[in-house]
């Protein structure tokens, strides 16, 4: 009876490191360095020093407004980490997946200053500043974490489509009258180049843009 607890003793210990060694390889990032995407075909570039960032695709100025009415610019996110995505409070379809999952994000990060979240409206003419306020008491958004912003249409629409890339089709060009309706979430870095990009309807995806962010972290 004493052999047989203790061999049953062991045998739960190993369970436990194996699933200890799993939960560790799973939160891991796949690269010890993220790359820089530099334009709509999100072809990685590996850069080693500062000075060849320069010529690299940044995230140019812009001016929206929050739910809480504040004007949020790129100085927002000086000296941040920060994660964007394009929704309308209406969305009856991947819209929830995506704010339940961009959830996921926040809490993750919830304690950490360095890391925030960007979500546009691409209705911004129905999202008003009262809407996305609403919206995002309902669905449980932090104050200073997480904006969600309106703003002017056709810049709103720029913004996706020039500056973050994230529905573009290769060889089929979208215009302002275009709707922009896309699931994806872009992570970029304190210097506004975009370092990733996720499906933001998968779990597995959040999960690795979730140890990806950390790895962007240690680049301080």
């Amino acid at each position: 009876m004493k052999w047989f607890k203790s061999k049953f003793g062991i045998c739960i210990l190993t369970l436990l490191v194996s699933c200890n060694t799993q939960v560790k390889k799973e939160k891991s990032s796949r690269v010890e360095k993220l790359p820089f995407y530099n334009d709509a075909s999100f072809t990685p570039h590996w850069v080693d020093s500062e000075s060849e960032q320069s010529g690299l695709h940044q995230i140019p100025p812009f001016e929206v407004i929050n739910q809480f009415g504040d004007t949020i610019t790129e100085q927002t996110f000086n000296d941040k980490i920060y994660v964007t995505d394009f929704f309308f409070t209406s969305c009856p379809g991947i819209c929830p997946k995506m704010t339940n999952n961009m959830l996921l994000v926040q809490e993750a990060f919830e304690e950490d200053e360095e890391v925030l979240l960007l979500s546009h409206s691409v209705t911004p003419e129905y999202d008003s500043v009262p809407v996305l306020k609403h919206y995002a008491d309902a669905k449980g958004v932090l104050e200073q974490k997480w904006h969600l912003v309106t703003g002017n249409r056709n810049e709103i629409y720029k913004l996706g489509r020039t500056a973050y890339f994230v529905d573009e089709d290769l060889g089929e060009p979208k215009g302002l009258e275009d709707f922009l309706h896309t699931e994806n979430f872009i992570l970029i870095d304190k210097n506004r180049h975009i370092r990733g990009i996720y499906n933001g309807l998968n779990k597995t995806a959040i999960s690795q843009l979730i140890a990806d962010i950390k790895t962007l972290k240690k680049e301080g």
